[in-house]
């Protein structure tokens, strides 16, 4: 009895032992990985950025990313600052058509028309701005440019922090794509935003490298050369 319990103690032991050596080895790699994904997101994209708008070469059309609206309606600082850069753009020129991708997923909660509507309140023509109700995420945004929208070339407005990952994302898709920063002031959260993107990074790195998934909802083409109240809803 006694060289049973024994035993078994040394298997219980050893089989620590291995699932210790097994975990950190998977901590190893996933670190490596997320390492090595934000390298290459972060060089590949670093030509493609320019400081703002200014320095943009004209490129016919504007994609901004959504961010948050409160409840009450207003948008976040970060969304308000994509979307200055955005009608500064479009008032030198620099782009015809501006695509507003966000998130609409309820009638609730609605990125998109807010967007537009700043926008248009700032001078920007209706007609002139299209609206992407499914934009969930940097994936899908992109994804639905080029494939929903027939988007060719793109100058992307985001903050910096976030450029590097939409232009990986916009340029392996097919898309001529630059981005312009958007950073105009000092974001609360900084650090959680910075945290939050070196996983994104990865995530998409393994999304482009690997696994090319197809966005949450895709749908009819749609004529980015015509009228963008055709998107409106």
């Amino acid at each position: 009895m006694l060289k049973n319990r024994l035993f078994i103690w040394m298997l219980m032991r050893l089989h620590a032992k291995i699932v210790c050596k097994l975990l950190l080895l998977f901590i190893l790699l996933s670190a490596g990985v997320l390492l090595f994904a934000n390298f290459s997101v972060k060089r590949y994209s670093c030509s493609f950025v320019y400081a703002d708008a200014s320095s943009v070469p004209e490129c016919g059309v504007a994609l901004v990313l959504g961010a948050k609206v409160w409840p009450d309606g207003r948008i976040s600082d970060i969304l308000h600052d994509r979307l200055m850069i955005a009608v500064e753009l479009y008032k030198n020129n620099k782009v015809r058509k501006i695509i507003v991708s966000g998130d609409h997923g309820t009638e609730n909660y609605d990125e998109v028309n807010t967007m537009k509507n700043f926008l248009v309140s700032n001078g920007v023509q209706k007609e002139d701005v299209f609206l992407d109700h499914a934009g969930f995420c940097t994936y899908d945004s992109c994804y639905r440019a080029k494939h929903i929208f027939g988007v060719s070339s793109v100058v992307i407005v985001t903050n910096e922090f976030h450029l590097p990952r939409a232009l990986f994302l916009a340029r392996n898709m097919g898309l001529n794509a630059v981005g312009c920063k958007s950073d105009l002031r000092a974001y609360d959260l900084a650090g959680y935003h910075s945290l939050r993107e070196s996983v994104a990074r990865c995530k998409d790195w393994l999304n482009v490298k690997l696994f090319n998934p197809y966005p949450r909802f895709l749908g009819p083409k749609i004529d980015i050369s015509g009228d963008g109240k055709v998107t409106d809803g």
